[in-house]
């Protein structure tokens, strides 16, 4: 590690073997926290380039356990994370409205390293059972249209590097790996991410795939659609500005959609939601990023249908029936 870093210390890149055959190594532990730590923060000083992330993916798929999910076209809802605005779990809460409105759901999530609550503390948090097994996960997309995939229990370099993460406690370029890394390899992907040059980079590297993609990116630098302004999205097809009167019928301000201080409020703040007794603008910033997601699909008319279908999931009680079904499927 020591020649790696003094070759990047440099202001040189590597390529995409090289970025790859570093990740394999990180995964064997033969590494030490240090080098580790030290070798992520050079990506802190500088933008990460395509090659060192296609190299990072390469090594991260190679190593993936791997999920077959029987065919079934599934969505996830991701968001990178590390843009310090501590929000609710709106993608997690986002995926159980899609599911109560019909579409299959493999969310791909991890504890939360830059910010308090990640998608897996609040599903951990309210009993939700991590596990690998791929008979379990196909009979929840089955059941209730949904799973969830622990990052580090698919990925083994994410396991080393995950307290490092949490020590750091900054966005690294581990949170550009997450949403790109799903072991389902969902077919259609609505991926938030922090800043427009990530939009970028996500956007070359998604056009290489087969699968349906949007990506979103709030103006005022949240990655989700928080309906604080406008949100910029780029999806196969091209790249549009919407204003949050259009996605969620009303804006609303910061404060609407903080997230907690632990993560114990943060679950407390996700039932309340997903039991439809949230706030008017909560309600509103979930409905709209599921709407988005059930858009990106392709199936449906118009946004404005999956707007009604969203509405319909959480006001009805269909998300929170899918989401204790899930649960009870735990025991």
């Amino acid at each position: 590690m020591k020649k790696i870093l003094q070759y990047l210390f440099e202001h040189k890149t590597l390529n995409r073997v090289e970025a790859k055959d570093v990740l394999l190594n990180i995964s064997k532990g033969i590494f030490s926290d240090a080098e580790i730590a030290s070798f992520t923060t050079v990506f802190l000083m500088r933008s990460i380039t395509i090659p060192e992330l296609q190299g990072f993916h390469d090594a991260l798929i190679e190593l993936c356990v791997p999920v077959d999910l029987n065919g079934h076209t599934v969505l996830d809802i991701v968001g990178t994370g590390g843009d310090g605005k501590n929000t609710f779990n709106i993608s997690t809460l986002s995926c159980f409205i899609a599911a109560g409105a019909g579409q299959k759901v493999a969310k791909h999530g991890n504890y939360g390293a830059s910010s308090i609550s990640g998608s897996s503390n609040v599903m951990e948090t309210l009993g939700y059972r991590f596990s690998s097994d791929n008979k379990k996960l196909l009979n929840e997309i089955e059941e209730v249209n949904i799973c969830f995939m622990h990052a580090p229990l698919f990925h083994p370099a994410l396991k080393v590097v995950g307290p490092i993460r949490k020590n750091l406690g900054v966005r690294t370029f581990f949170n550009m790996l997450g949403p790109m890394v799903n072991p389902a390899l969902p077919g259609v992907q609505m991926i938030g991410v922090y800043n427009l040059e990530m939009a970028r980079i996500y956007s070359y590297l998604l056009q290489q795939s087969d699968s349906r993609f949007m990506i979103i990116h709030s103006l005022e630098g949240y990655d989700e659609i928080s309906l604080t302004g406008d949100t910029k999205v780029i999806t196969n097809e091209g790249e549009q500005i919407l204003s949050a009167e259009y996605l969620g019928k009303r804006t609303v301000s910061p404060v609407d959609i903080f997230g907690g201080n632990s993560t114990e409020e943060a679950a407390k703040i996700f039932l309340t939601i997903l039991k439809g007794k949230g706030s008017w603008a909560q309600n509103a910033v979930v409905i709209a990023n599921a709407a988005m997601a059930l858009h990106a699909t392709g199936k449906f008319k118009n946004y404005e249908e999956c707007y009604a279908l969203s509405v319909d999931s959480l006001e009805s009680g269909k998300a929170y029936k899918n989401f204790k079904k899930l649960m009870s499927l735990q025991k």
